[in-house]
C-alpha cells in the first residue's frame, strides 16, 4: 500500500489558509461562547439573534444566506431559541410555503443584556489582535492601522 508522506501533513498544516482559518474560527467561537454562556447563549445563537434584530421578520432563505448557512442548518439553529421563546417563527403572509423569524420581547431583552458583554470581549480581542499584528511588523505603523486591512480581507473572503 502506498501512503502519503507525513511531510504533506506538515505542508498543509503550515500553508493551508482553510486549515488556519478554521482553527482561528474555532478559537474565536470558544472565546465568545465563554462570555455568552452565563446568559445561556452560544456565539452562533448570538449571531443568529443579532441577524434577527431588524424592523421586519426575516424570511428564512435570505437569513440563511446572510449567516452563510443552508436553510436546514438555520432551522436546526432556530429550534432552541424558539423553545426558549427568544424567537418566534410564523408563516410568511406573502408566500404560503415560506416562514419568517423574528425576535420576541424576551429575545430583544436578552440581546440588550448581552450586547455590552459582546462589545467588551470584542474590544479585548481587537486589542489582542492589534498587539499581535504590531509585534509581527518591523515598521513604525501604529497597531490600529494594521488590524483594519486584515479585517477587511477576512470580510471580503466571507462574501465570496
Amino acid at each position: 500500500m502506498t501512503t502519503l508522506p507525513y511531510a504533506a501533513t506538515t505542508e498543509v498544516r503550515d500553508r493551508c489558509l482553510c486549515f488556519r482559518t478554521q482553527r482561528a474560527a474555532r478559537a474565536l467561537a470558544r472565546r465568545f461562547d465563554a462570555v455568552l454562556k452565563p446568559h445561556g447563549l452560544t456565539n452562533g445563537q448570538f449571531s443568529l439573534m443579532i441577524a434577527l434584530n431588524r424592523p421586519e421578520p426575516a424570511r428564512h432563505a435570505p437569513l440563511a444566506e446572510f449567516l452563510g448557512m443552508d436553510r436546514a442548518t438555520l432551522s436546526l439553529a432556530l429550534k432552541p431559541l424558539i423553545r426558549r421563546r427568544l424567537v418566534a417563527v410564523t408563516p410568511d403572509a406573502d408566500d404560503a410555503r415560506g416562514r419568517r423569524a423574528a425576535l420576541t420581547g424576551e429575545g430583544h431583552a436578552l440581546l440588550i443584556d448581552v450586547l455590552p458583554i459582546w462589545r467588551a470581549e470584542h474590544d479585548r480581542l481587537d486589542a489582542a489582535l492589534d498587539t499581535v499584528l504590531a509585534a509581527m511588523g518591523n515598521d513604525e505603523t501604529e497597531p490600529q492601522e494594521k488590524s483594519p486591512p486584515l479585517k477587511a480581507g477576512l470580510l471580503a473572503l466571507s462574501r465570496t
